[in-house]
């Protein structure tokens, strides 16, 4: 049976997540509070929920503030922050401070439980909207390879091999050419990226150079 705690100021959404949870064979959810501090009161003098909900705006401390405090003294808690705000700035403060999930306000029920329910398993639920948000923050800090690189496809195919740790010969077998064509495109791509070794042809691709 998972124990579901909420953090959540508006008295009908708090009230009507509450019921619905607690309507659930395999879900209870004893605490509803309105604020941070009243649910750091409550975890002193009960069993801490294995899930809480929790809102960002809330009387008193923030809850990515009050996330911080409670993970740090309850650190087999695991939250879902359930707000309104989309931004990246407030995504990212709150997976930062410990979030394991991400859900707006307009998730249905439904919805709702079947998070929880991910969570419990491993997952790390998020609506639609956040997690398409993260994708494309980690997309953006990715290294992205140059377009005005000169290498010919073939040529990038051989960096690749060689950023995998492959022999000449083993690049031969991936392309199903022979290890001297092999050694004339490494020429090449010496000779077009003003380099002398393997190790800097790497290093220019690590760094999104080619």
């Amino acid at each position: 049976m998972a124990i579901v705690g909420i953090v959540e100021d508006n008295i009908k959404i708090r009230d009507l997540i509450q019921r619905y949870l607690d309507m659930q064979e395999d879900m209870s959810c004893p605490v509803a509070k309105d604020s941070v501090e009243e649910m750091l009161e409550y975890l002193e003098k009960h069993q801490a929920p294995d899930v809480l909900l929790m809102d960002i705006q809330l009387p008193g401390m923030t809850g990515i503030k009050g996330m911080e405090i409670i993970k740090s003294k309850y650190p087999d808690i695991d939250i879902i922050m359930l707000t309104i705000y989309h931004d990246s700035h407030k995504i990212f403060d709150s997976l930062k401070a410990g979030a394991s999930g991400y859900l707006l306000k307009h998730t249905s029920l439904p919805e709702i439980k079947e998070s929880i329910d991910n969570l419990l398993k491993g997952g790390a639920p998020m609506s639609p909207q956040i997690a398409r948000k993260v994708i494309t923050h980690f997309n953006d800090q990715a290294p992205q390879k140059n377009p005005d690189s000169m290498l010919t496809d073939r040529e990038q195919d051989i960096v690749n091999g060689l950023v995998d740790g492959l022999s000449y010969k083993l690049i031969a077998d991936r392309f199903d050419i022979s290890i001297d064509t092999v050694r004339a495109h490494i020429r090449n791509i010496y000779k077009k990226l003003h380099v002398n070794s393997k190790a800097e042809v790497i290093a220019k691709s690590l760094r999104g150079e080619i």
